[in-house]
């Protein structure tokens, strides 16, 4: 059986923040089914707006939402009216004082959410699976990722037996732990049916202290650990100097060979 696991979750903790930053105890059942309803309204009502993923942070009296955008002008709206109408419909689900955040996303080439949002857009206007793979493919690779994964599974194309088509360029490290990876799942609904489209954007590797810093360029390669080589062995042994031989005992030495011949003592006159 396969052992997939979610990128995200993989690295939360390591790399990766926490997408919901609250702590309960007894009403922790029903702060989670609040949170999912929160997820599921801004998904709706913003869908237009090139979302990638929401952030809530609660407090004692109060509940933060991050809403993560490529497109904040239709988030905000003219004169702020949407913002408005949506911190009212989030405050009908709870009972907190709301507050709103809006962060732009700027380079959505490198987020996976947006890529298949494009890309199931795209199989929802009749074009060719393939055609808006390689597009979305070449975009992210132009704006600098190092990796990208793009697989489409269902009626593709219309016909009658489902399957799975994928494509890659560069490389998707997904056991590397400090490897930023971003992963999205969105489903195009079709006239024939649903079709599931993935993206894994591989955008270097993370090297900070904590969850969220920036990234930098790989660390160096270490040294070969194990054995050296007969020839690495060799060589250290012929640069160390000689060690000067240890001086011998008399006495042991000739206790140590009895069969050594022995002068003979002169007669007494």
């Amino acid at each position: 059986m396969g052992h997939k696991v979610h990128p995200y979750g993989f690295r939360i903790g390591i790399i990766k923040p926490w997408l919901a930053k609250w702590y309960a105890d007894r009403d922790y059942a029903s702060l989670l089914q609040e949170d999912m309803r929160i997820r599921q309204l801004v998904a709706k009502q913003l869908s237009n707006a090139s979302v990638s993923h929401l952030e809530i942070e609660r407090g004692i009296n109060h509940v933060t939402v991050t809403v993560h955008s490529a497109k904040p002008g239709i988030v905000i709206g003219k004169g702020g009216a949407n913002v408005e109408a949506l911190r009212t419909n989030i405050g009908k689900l709870t009972n907190k004082k709301v507050k709103l955040e809006i962060k732009e996303i700027l380079q959505p080439e490198l987020d996976a959410v947006l890529v298949a949002q494009n890309v199931a857009g795209q199989l929802e206007r009749r074009i060719a699976f393939r055609k808006a793979m390689k597009q979305a493919i070449q975009r992210s690779i132009k704006a600098g990722a190092k990796g990208v994964k793009v697989q489409v599974s269902g009626r593709l194309g219309g016909s009658e037996m489902s399957r799975t088509e994928w494509d890659r360029e560069g490389r998707i490290p997904l056991g590397t732990l400090r490897a930023d990876i971003s992963y999205g799942v969105v489903h195009a609904h079709t006239t024939y049916g649903r079709i599931g489209v993935k993206a894994w954007i591989y955008r270097g590797e993370q090297l900070g202290e904590r969850p969220g810093a920036a990234r930098t360029e790989p660390r160096e390669s270490r040294r070969p650990r194990g054995r050296t080589s007969g020839r690495a062995a060799a060589g250290s042994s012929e640069t160390a100097p000689a060690r000067a031989p240890a001086p011998a005992v008399a006495g042991a030495a000739a206790s140590a060979s009895p069969e050594a011949p022995q002068t003979p003592q002169p007669e007494e006159a």
